[in-house]
């Protein structure tokens, strides 16, 4: 099993606004990694306290078919100057022969600059 990291911001606590970074940053995930929700062990989501207009565990359900992936949500430390309006996830995924990329998007980059797309784009080609 490997774990795999992706990260989002998001610029207002909205349901509208959470589902489509979920969305994107799970799409994105699964893309680099060649993944397909059955590949997918669990999934934990925390999110910055303050963000709680809704479960990102129900975007990636809705939006990406996560239908029979176990998923958790819960909130982050509250470190004083961190980043706002982040969401992650730590997905566990079974063995892949090819290394992991992590997703990093929007304002979260800043976070693991390193592991981010260099282009800023989360797919090949943009998106």
């Amino acid at each position: 099993m490997r774990g795999i990291r992706g990260a989002t911001q998001i610029q207002e606590n909205t349901v509208q606004a959470m589902e489509e970074a979920v969305a994107e940053m799970c799409h994105a995930l699964c893309e680099r990694n060649q993944i397909r929700p059955e590949d997918i062990g669990w999934a934990i989501f925390t999110v910055t306290r303050d963000l709680d207009a809704d479960f990102p565990a129900r975007a990636a359900r809705v939006r990406n078919g996560w239908h029979q992936v176990p998923m958790i949500c819960s909130q982050e430390i509250p470190v004083p100057g961190s980043l706002p309006r982040i969401i992650r996830v730590l997905l566990h995924v079974e063995t892949l022969d090819r290394p992991v990329r992590h997703v990093y998007l929007r304002g979260a980059r800043a976070l693991r600059p390193d592991l981010a797309d260099p282009e800023g784009s989360p797919l090949p080609g943009g998106r």
